[in-house]
């Protein structure tokens, strides 16, 4: 079976057949995380959702000691490829069969800026990713608003939806709410929520206003769940 690993904010570790990955893997600036950077020795890809130094995080370091292979657009992926990165680059939309299943970019509504000392590089449009492993369909939402978008997701029949809560620069639990109402994934894990003040949010309150459209599992950073 698949397993999901919450690593703290929006970082997740994915585990199946043919694949070991994280997403996002902002780590060792991250005072939630799980893991650190020096201690993952074996993986095969990053899927990276837009450029903020919280997402790309610790890709770079990671993906050096691993030789994993980088999944983000092709503005990211580009300026991944100069730090000496394999990557594979998509853009909003496209759907590529990889060795372990089918990954599709999925649109976000947010930044995705590059801050490269005291410079912001263009990183191209942020998204979302829908990963199919071992069967199942995960879709992890990126840092994006509510979106109208999210209703051509309910025809992929997701198992598991991975959304940001944490509200100001992402959806608030309302509006995550109203993402499930949209989606209609089987479950759901709340994320990108109180890492910072700015962001704190109950998921206990998420998941009483979810109520029955879908199971909410509620990971402490550190914890798995297999699908």
């Amino acid at each position: 079976m698949a397993r999901v690993t919450y690593l703290g904010h929006a970082a997740f570790y994915i585990e199946g057949e043919g694949i070991k990955a994280l997403i996002d893997p902002f780590l060792s600036g991250n005072p939630s995380s799980a893991w650190k950077p020096a201690s993952i020795t074996d993986l095969n890809y990053i899927f990276v959702t837009h450029g903020h130094d919280d997402h790309i995080g610790d890709t770079v370091q990671i993906a050096k000691n691993t030789g994993a292979t980088v999944i983000a657009n092709a503005e990211i992926s580009t300026y991944l490829a100069s730090k000496g990165l394999k990557c594979h680059s998509m853009h909003i939309g496209g759907r590529f069969a990889f060795p372990f299943g089918r990954v599709k970019l999925t649109p976000a509504w947010h930044g995705s800026g590059i801050a490269e000392g005291d410079k912001m590089l263009y990183g191209g449009t942020p998204c979302g990713f829908l990963i199919e492993v071992e069967g199942k369909k995960l879709y992890h939402a990126g840092d994006t608003g509510l979106t109208m978008e999210m209703k051509l997701l309910e025809h992929e029949k997701v198992d598991l939806a991975m959304l940001p809560i944490g509200g100001n620069y992402v959806m608030d639990i309302d509006d995550a709410v109203r993402a499930v109402e949209f989606i209609k994934p089987r479950k759901v894990i709340p994320m990108h929520y109180g890492t910072f003040p700015v962001i704190k949010a109950d998921p206990q309150e998420f998941k009483a206003k979810v109520g029955s459209l879908a199971e909410v599992i509620i990971l402490e950073p550190g914890q798995g769940y297999e699908i």
